[in-house]
């Protein structure tokens, strides 16, 4: 019992030396210097499957994505330049393009045999956003605290659909159906504020976590729907859809807040 106690002393004397030095054992410093650069992930999925690995809370299902106002968003890159020891400039950067096809199998008008052509579906889309802000750290430890503010710009137009069918317009194949369905282009604006901590496990490396509060406007430009019918004749008309604004002021980060950060 006696060898067990001083064990466990000499372990948690180790572990708390461990915990107050700002070198490690080989030297190297253990928070972030002037004009290291650094990069961010989101840690929660990595925490979700290392919680199911363990079985611990195996019974869990994966966080769900963060929204746009997260500090750590899907497909996107997330950095830090450090100013001094105490302040950063952060950036955030994404941008993609969707593209889908869908052929769909369909009887061919007027046939008795079971013949079938074939209608297709396209969808496209893009997302580009950019933020830039500056964080400011609090203390000395290893556990270090941040506040700081940001802006956001984004440019996104999702949705947009294009059809193309096997059987065309006529007498014996009326109706009315969509040729093409555009979205109008969003654009966002944003800036929010936002305080955290970061704990400096390793030399450079951090485990943190941030919450914040965003005002987000966003407004869409109206889109056009072409569409095809018959009127003793295929005729073609393009018509006007709506577009609209949305203003948005909250707390963010509830799903996400959780961050991995490398320093080099």
């Amino acid at each position: 019992m006696k060898k067990l106690i001083t064990s466990a002393s000499l372990l948690l004397l180790s572990f708390a030396t461990f915990g107050q030095g700002l070198t490690s054992k080989k030297g190297h410093a253990i928070l972030p210097e002037a004009k290291d650069w650094s990069i961010s992930f989101d840690a929660v999925p990595f925490l979700d499957y290392a919680f199911d690995k363990t079985r611990i809370f195996s019974n869990t299902p994966p966080s769900s994505a963060a929204s746009v106002l997260d500090f750590q968003t899907p497909m996107t890159i997330v950095g830090k330049y450090m100013i001094d020891e105490n302040t950063a400039y952060r950036a955030k950067a994404r941008f993609g393009i969707n593209r889908t096809s869908k052929d769909t199998l369909v009887n061919k008008v007027g046939s008795t045999t079971g013949e079938t052509v074939t209608d297709n579906s396209k969808e496209s889309g893009f997302a580009l956003s950019l933020s830039a802000g500056i964080q400011h750290y609090k203390g000395k430890g290893r556990l270090r605290g941040f506040y700081g503010a940001e802006g956001m710009l984004g440019i996104s137009k999702n949705g947009s659909k294009s059809y193309e069918y096997g059987n065309p317009i006529a007498a014996n194949n009326p109706g009315v159906r969509t040729l093409k369905d555009t979205k109008g282009m969003s654009l966002s604006i944003g800036l929010r504020g936002f305080i955290g901590a970061e704990y400096f496990f390793a030399p450079k490396m951090s485990i943190g976590a941030e919450f914040g509060y965003g005002i987000t406007l966003t407004t869409t430009g109206k889109g056009t729907k072409e569409q095809e019918g018959w009127n003793n004749g295929v005729i073609t008309r393009t018509t006007n859809t709506g577009g609209g604004s949305s203003f948005n002021m909250d707390v963010d980060n509830a799903s996400s807040a959780i961050t991995f950060s490398i320093y080099f």
